[in-house]
């Protein structure tokens, strides 16, 4: 009988320790991963921080300002004034605040035209309500069309070498609409009947 005690002081004691390290190791992959992915974010901001952006394309460049009322709504503020397109933006912002670098390497500054950032597919400028301001400048694709190539807060004109980054491609599907796709939709509406009364005219 005292041997079988012994036995069960034993088990449980094992049982106890299996459960502390599991636990330990647990955390501590929890732990790494967030390290791992914290350094991976290509910006360090929430979207309740921002309060202006701009998207500079090919084709036109576009502002936009969050409201300071109590309804936090987004506005065009150019080329025109009107209430932008809520999931517009949002797509938008989730992407600057959740996006993440697949890899980071360095280049001359001569090179930028390899990856298309001497004539970037476009830049988008962040303004927070610190008036801290922040910028992704997208290139082109990566060789297996998987990535953008873009270059993030990089505002030395100067320098022998840059950081570039390979960000996902719904940036690109993110900026890449005519203008009145980042409007509301009652707005679009309005820019679309004055269009067509202009051309009964």
């Amino acid at each position: 009988m005292k041997l079988q005690k012994k036995t069960w002081g034993l088990l449980i004691a094992a049982v106890f320790l299996c459960t502390t390290v599991y636990i330990y190791e647990v955390k501590f992959q929890q732990h790494q991963l967030q390290i791992r992915s914290n350094n991976n974010k290509i910006f360090n901001f929430t979207e309740e921080d921002i309060k202006n952006i701009s998207v500079k394309t090919k084709q036109h460049t576009l502002q936009f300002q969050q409201t300071e009322d109590g309804k936090k709504e987004w506005k065009m503020i150019h080329p025109k004034q009107a209430t932008a397109n809520d999931a517009t933006i949002s797509f938008l912002t989730n992407l600057l605040v959740t996006g993440e670098s697949d890899r980071r390497f360095t280049i001359s500054t001569s090179q930028q035209k390899d990856y298309g950032l001497n004539k970037p597919l476009a830049t988008i400028k962040v303004i927070l309500n610190d008036g801290s301001k922040h910028q992704i400048i997208l290139g082109n694709s990566d060789f297996n069309d998987s990535f953008l190539y873009a270059k993030v807060d990089s505002n030395n004109q100067d320098a022998a070498e840059i950081n570039i980054s390979l960000v996902s491609k719904n940036y690109r599907y993110a900026i890449d609409r005519e203008i009145d796709e980042w409007l509301k939709i009652d707005e679009s509406l309005k820019n679309f009947k004055k269009t067509e009364v202009e051309q009964e005219k």
